[in-house]
């Protein structure tokens, strides 16, 4: 039996177990990439995220990976649709933010996306939350998604048109 996974006793299942991640495993990964290290003098904590940003592309796309196993290893254990969804959206607004140069990396230290990924773990697994499909959820972010897209579209069209 995986080490990561302890077997708790869930009425919802008509087996009686489930299996929980024990989550400690994602949280030394999670202060790994956001949090393990201090800046001297403050209080400001960053982890490897940050530091990889400042390769551009390459960089953004080792922690996107790594976040994305994380959340994939917990969609197989059993984290709602809902959970995955939210994992998701930290994942994928971690990676804009530190696609910009330079302020990207600034973003990357006070974003900390996979200490909110673990954190929407704890409080699916240990206090109930973030039940369901997470079908609005995600339907809202790609309508949001695509009225961006138009008004890039719209403002790049209204440049070209100002411009010749």
């Amino acid at each position: 039996m995986d080490p990561n996974v302890r077997v708790v006793y869930d009425p919802q299942n008509p087996r009686g177990k489930s299996s929980v991640p024990s989550l400690q495993a994602f949280g030394q990964m999670s202060q790994l990439l956001d949090s393990k290290f201090v800046i001297p003098c403050t209080n400001i904590r960053f982890g490897l995220d940050p530091i990889l940003s400042l390769v551009p592309v390459i960089g953004d796309l080792v922690t996107l990976a790594i976040s994305g196993m994380l959340i994939y290893t917990m969609h197989n254990h059993g984290a709602s649709r809902k959970v995955v969804v939210k994992m998701l959206l930290n994942a994928g607004i971690d990676t804009l933010i530190g696609a910009v140069p330079l302020v990207g990396t600034i973003g990357d230290v006070f974003f900390r996306a996979n200490e909110r990924n673990v954190r929407l773990l704890r409080e699916h697994y240990f206090e109930g939350k973030h039940q369901g499909s997470g079908k609005g959820l995600l339907a809202l972010i790609i309508v949001i998604a695509l009225t961006l897209v138009a008004l890039v579209v719209w403002g790049v069209w209204k440049i070209i048109e100002f411009l010749f």
